[in-house]
């Protein structure tokens, strides 16, 4: 028995004793404020407060020959660009200055230390809210020879004209969360911190995904749904607050820090900030087998004038062995105070369905992309499609078998199609094997050279063995060269 549990009890029962003791214990709760405060984990506490602390690390470590551009196309199908092929690595084989300086690999580890200090107040409860951040990476591409580029994500090269060696994204610990709170229903929050935007209820139920969807750093939407522009978030003020009956409302001012505010189409940044200033507003329902948000944007208005303003929606339901889940965003910018001139309006939407039928899920999904030049009066537009189908073998063992396409008439007519088979196996309760195979067709520049199928095979081992620790070893090789090993290791703790 806890010492605390201990004394606790011989308190309440010495209490009992007499009636004016008692009286003097009815308003004794806790010897504890983290107790009294509901608040478990590692915590720290004082008359008045609880410290709560919790915290992370992690660490990755690639090696092949995997960054090459030939086998990468855009990141944005919504962009008036083509859809990439994703999750293909790329070989320098191919290059004839790189002949002999093909091995590349990075080391990348974060950290992170959160700590929240809450205090019981009228309005509920009051807390302070900090998260220390330390990210240190090193990447060599072509052994650091000068032969291709930093940047892009599953060594998908996104171009430029970065050194091919040294530390991408390399910091001391900054303040990566600093804010404060208050309320319980309705809460209060000011500071630096993340949205409250919701852009959930997007992911489709294939395990191929779809090509869109990958493309808008996976989900529907536009620019702000993803890392590339940042209109949500930083500095902040919100207000939520809980309904009842599974209804929640949200509002908030964000991005207020803002002062390259934007990035064009070409990747180039604002040096203006009339784009500074994000009025968000979200509206999200959760109950009886059905989840679903909308989600308003309203960007640059701290000058007084909207330069873009966005709506994302998506709702989720669950009935019985069915699920069926739809999305959309759409976006629209008028740079008029940017560069150009230019007023773009993009649109994205999604429908994905999944049935289970004894040991068989099967799922369906489909999306549509638009992207339009207001200025220009040009329109590019594209539709994606993918299915899967798994059976699970075994407690512990599930084959899934998919496909996905995507077309798009931004070069008069382009196609883009995988089909894969994988294999997901627990071994044990903490032991985890996925294996992968498949292939990529593309019918455009972007595959110049690859006039057959890109063949591609993946392995992983994970192992889970608890307290909070996770470790992986993945191989991942393709018909045109390109391999890579990768290790990750990770620890948290609250």
């Amino acid at each position: 028995m806890k010492l605390k549990s201990l004394i606790l009890g011989t308190v309440a029962a010495a209490g009992l004793s007499t009636g004016a003791f008692a009286a003097d214990l009815g308003v004794l709760t806790s010897l504890d404020v983290c107790d009294s405060l509901g608040i478990s984990g590692l915590t720290i506490s004082s008359d008045t407060n609880c410290l709560q602390i919790s915290g992370g690390v992690s660490y990755e470590f690639n090696w092949g020959d995997y960054r090459h551009g030939n086998l990468s196309g855009s990141d944005l199908v919504v962009a008036a660009t083509p859809v990439g092929v994703y999750g293909i690595i790329g070989s320098s084989d191919d290059i004839a200055a790189a002949d002999g300086f093909e091995t590349d690999w990075d080391s990348k580890v974060e950290a992170w230390l959160k700590f929240v200090g809450t205090a019981d107040s009228d309005f509920g409860p009051a807390k302070a809210v900090l998260k220390i951040k330390s990210v240190s990476q090193t990447r060599v591409i072509n052994e650091g020879e000068g032969f291709g580029v930093v940047g892009g994500a599953d060594g998908v090269v996104l171009g430029g004209a970065d050194s091919s060696v040294g530390g991408v994204d390399n910091s001391d610990f900054y303040i990566d969360e600093g804010y404060v709170s208050i309320g319980d229903s309705t809460v209060i929050m000011a500071g630096k911190k993340s949205s409250i935007a919701n852009f959930g209820d997007s992911e489709p139920f294939n395990f191929t995904k779809l090509f869109g969807w990958d493309s808008v750093d996976d989900g529907i939407g536009f620019d702000a749904d993803g890392d590339r522009v940042n209109f949500t978030g930083e500095h902040v003020i919100q207000v939520v607050s809980d309904l009842g009956n599974g209804l929640n409302v949200g509002v908030g001012l964000e991005n207020l820090n803002s002062a390259d505010a934007d990035t064009n189409a070409v990747g180039s940044t604002l040096t203006n900030a009339h784009g500074a200033g994000t009025l968000v507003g979200v509206l999200s329902y959760a109950g009886e087998g059905i989840t679903a948000h909308v989600t308003g944007l309203a960007i640059g208005i701290l000058d007084g004038q909207v330069d873009a303003w966005g709506i994302h929606a998506g709702a989720t339901g669950t009935f019985d062995n069915f699920r069926v889940r739809a999305a959309v965003g759409y976006l629209t910018k008028d740079y008029t105070n940017f560069v150009g001139g230019v007023e773009t309006n993009t649109l994205h939407a999604m429908l994905t369905g999944e049935a289970t039928f004894d040991m068989f899920t099967v799922a369906l999904s489909g999306e549509y992309a638009r992207a339009e030049n207001v200025t220009a009066g040009t329109e590019v537009n594209g539709f994606g499609i993918g299915g899967s189908i798994g059976a699970a073998v075994t407690d512990g063992v599930k084959i899934n078998l998919g496909a996905r396409y995507f077309n798009n008439d931004v070069a008069g007519d382009e196609n883009t199609l995988q089909v894969a088979a994988q294999l997901v196996a627990a071994v044990s309760e903490t032991i985890k094997v996925t294996g992968e195979v498949g292939a990529y067709w593309r019918d455009t520049t972007f595959f110049a050279g690859y006039d057959d199928a890109i063949v591609y095979g993946s392995a992983e081992l994970a192992w889970a063995p608890g307290g909070g620790f996770t470790t992986s070893i993945k191989g991942q090789a393709t018909s045109e060269g390109a391999y890579r090993l990768t290790y990750k290791a990770a620890k948290t703790f609250e």
